[in-house]
């Protein structure tokens, strides 16, 4: 039979917002607008950080533009369902091989037709090529970090193939939309630099243009024939420095639909984006990260130190009086709108404010070897973090009174390169947006061992241990059951310090109606309409 499952996903009513609206074409400084009498919709965005590939994206700002760019088997609606995309069916055959069988008729926009070795070949690139989502590719039988090919992939014919795991997991299929999963064309293999400049597709939108650390546009995939078919003329992301920069623009109208606002227009984005923001709980969390490979911040002397800091933060004063209540605070390593998140987990008293404890940990932690100098969170200046990272900063310095401070940098990208290459030399801002519905998505990429969004490198057998009970198990129940005992293994160890969780807060402009934020608080751009 046909696999179809509805997600386990929380929103809030009323996600799709409209306005009757009328066209402008006109910018200010910071933005390129619409411009060229091109009606586009113009979205905020940020300048990738690596070459538009799929299995090496894992960022936002990359990752909003592949997603629009290819289809997978699957894709996730707007209120949180999965439907076949790419894929006319998957079936389970036993309880641990799936057959996917593919829609006839289907090209990327070469021409060229999507087969099923597209599929396989592209998912065996990621992993032989170490790229950053490999791991997403672990349950499959024959992974390895490196690895040609996967002998669990199979291929049968041209819109047939198999997908044998080493084990059942009880997610896997939910996985199947992300963008680590999508296909390749075959002129893909031929030149992967020149792909990833200007990559080819099979989803609704095909690449116009990017102006590097300016603007990327995407114009309607015209043989798409998958559910997201856009209802626009096109979508140009502009990489704004700041988000003052484009909330601006978004008032005067030369913004289209703006979905982060900046913490200065919190108190009166509401009033004066007159009916036309939004604010609904989404799949978003926060936290900093802290590197096993710091002084003082490994072993005993680092799990005191990490829960004293933990504890030295007032997230509640935090979220209400730097956020307007746009934030909730921590409770775990997940988000409140995935389904088996629990708010009462063992040790999760070390996300309170107990200025108190927090004294005793870090003394504790200061007579094994002595802390000196800067404790420094470090964060990107285009984001609209400032006002959070120094009131962090300043919680913990008036709590631990240590010098900790807020360390920003110009863009995301050039602190990303840092975290990625392991050059940061402090703590940094980092967070998740779910790519699918599962407790296991904001735990195993970013605390697994060797995951590959696992910035700190943390490792604990331990954790490894339930994340595999929990890929083994007979029901999402259950499996939900291991990723809370996980968390609980996390909630010891602290290799991130849980913040917040976010709210989708965003606004548009009267030029456009049918603005829906999606479960996961990324636009809905192909639904979205312009006058």
């Amino acid at each position: 039979m046909t696999w179809k499952k509805a997600l386990a996903v929380t929103t809030a009513a009323g996600l799709a917002l409209s306005l009757a609206a009328c066209s402008s074409d006109s910018s200010s400084e910071g933005s390129s607008g619409s411009g060229g009498g091109d009606n586009y919709v113009v979205v905020n965005g940020t300048e990738p950080q690596n070459p538009l590939l799929p299995g090496n994206t894992n960022e936002v700002g990359g990752g909003r533009i592949v997603d629009s760019l290819f289809a997978g088997l699957v894709y996730y609606t707007a209120d949180g369902a999965v439907e076949n995309e790419a894929a006319d069916s998957i079936e389970l055959e036993g309880d641990k091989t799936y057959r996917v069988k593919l829609k006839e008729g289907q090209t990327f926009t070469d021409g060229t037709p999507v087969k099923a070795e597209n599929f396989v070949n592209s998912w065996n690139y990621t992993v032989a090529n170490s790229q950053l989502s490999a791991y997403f590719f672990e349950p499959i039988l024959g992974y390895e970090e490196g690895v040609e090919s996967m002998e669990g992939l199979k291929v049968i014919d041209d819109t047939t193939f198999t997908i044998e795991l080493a084990q059942p997991e009880a997610d896997f299929p939910l996985r199947l939309g992300y963008s680590a999963f999508f296909p390749m064309p075959d002129s893909a293999f031929e030149d992967m630099t020149a792909f990833g400049e200007k990559p080819v597709g099979n989803g609704p939108y095909k690449l116009s243009e990017w102006n590097h650390n300016a603007d990327a546009t995407i114009l309607p995939n015209e043989d798409y024939t998958g559910g997201r078919a856009p209802k626009n003329e096109g979508v140009k992301f502009v990489f704004y420095p700041t988000f003052d920069a484009a909330y601006a623009d978004l008032l005067s109208n030369n913004l289209d639909v703006l979905d982060s606002i900046p913490d200065s227009a919190f108190a009166s984005y509401e009033s004066e984006l007159a009916g036309r923001s939004i604010n609904q709980p989404s799949a978003v969390f926060q936290s900093f990260t802290i590197p096993e490979r710091l002084e003082h911040f490994s072993g005993e002397e680092g799990v005191l130190r990490r829960q004293a800091l933990s504890l030295a933060i007032n997230r509640d004063e935090i979220t209400q009086t730097i956020f307007e209540g746009t934030r909730t605070p921590a409770t775990d390593f997940t988000s409140p709108v995935i389904d088996g998140h629990a708010d009462n987990l063992q040790g999760a008293d070390v996300l309170g404010y107990d200025p108190e404890r927090a004294k005793q940990l870090w003394a504790q932690a200061d007579a094994m070897s002595p802390f000196s100098g800067e404790f420094t969170i470090s964060y990107n200046a285009d984001g609209g973090h400032q006002a959070w990272a120094d009131a962090v900063a300043n919680s913990i310095r008036n709590t631990l009174g240590i010098d900790a401070i807020g360390n920003p940098y110009p863009d995301f990208k050039s602190l990303r390169d840092d975290v990625t290459n392991r050059t940061i030399t402090g703590a940094f801002r980092t967070g998740w947006q779910a790519d699918y519905p599962s407790l296991g998505n904001f735990l195993g990429p970013l605390y697994g061992t060797g995951a590959g969004s696992n910035d700190g490198d943390y490792s604990n057998p331990d954790f490894d241990a339930k994340l595999s009970e929990a890929a083994n198990a007979d029901s999402t129940e259950a499996a939900n059951k291991s990723f809370n005992e996980a968390q609980e293994i996390l909630l010891k160890d602290l290799p991130a310090i849980p913040l917040w969780y976010s709210n989708a807060v965003g606004g548009y402009s009267s030029n456009v109606d049918n603005v829906v934020l999606k479960w996961n608080s990324q636009p809905d751009y192909s639904s979205i309409t312009k006058s």
